[in-house]
């Protein structure tokens, strides 16, 4: 039985969305692998953000920037995951789309709502894969 107790790879489907996210891969690295629809688009280390927060964890990759116009992001909400003596357990979360206007002007020239979201339904699981 493995002796970490966190889970190093996530796998979660919803609403056209199957969300990848290994903690480490073969290269000891980060990856995230967002597929929407027939769209996948794959992070590695530097395009990954991971902010701890009292909820759990947020990941966070930039799906598309239009420069004047939006950045579109995608944040997967990572729930504390405690092993115990298994190597794989079923989790539900959310995955966000966030959809935040740009200007040249920066924010305050923008009208209205900065951001706006698309919260969707996940569930999968949670693993710990030895290498």
């Amino acid at each position: 039985m493995p002796t970490d107790t966190t889970p190093n790879l996530y796998e979660l489907k919803g609403d056209k969305l199957k969300v990848t996210y290994a903690t480490t891969s073969f290269t000891g690295q980060p990856t995230f692998t967002l597929q929407q629809g027939r769209k996948t688009l794959t992070f590695d280390k530097k395009q990954i953000q991971t902010t701890r927060l009292p909820i759990g964890s947020l990941v966070t990759v930039t799906v598309e920037t239009l420069p004047d116009v939006k950045t579109t992001t995608f944040s997967l909400v990572l729930p504390d995951v405690n092993m115990q003596d298994s190597t794989k357990v079923s989790i539900k979360t959310i995955g966000i789309t966030t959809m935040a206007k740009t200007s040249i002007g920066g924010p305050k020239t923008v009208k209205g709502a900065i951001q706006t979201y698309k919260v969707a339904n996940l569930s999968g699981s949670a693993r710990i894969v030895i290498s």
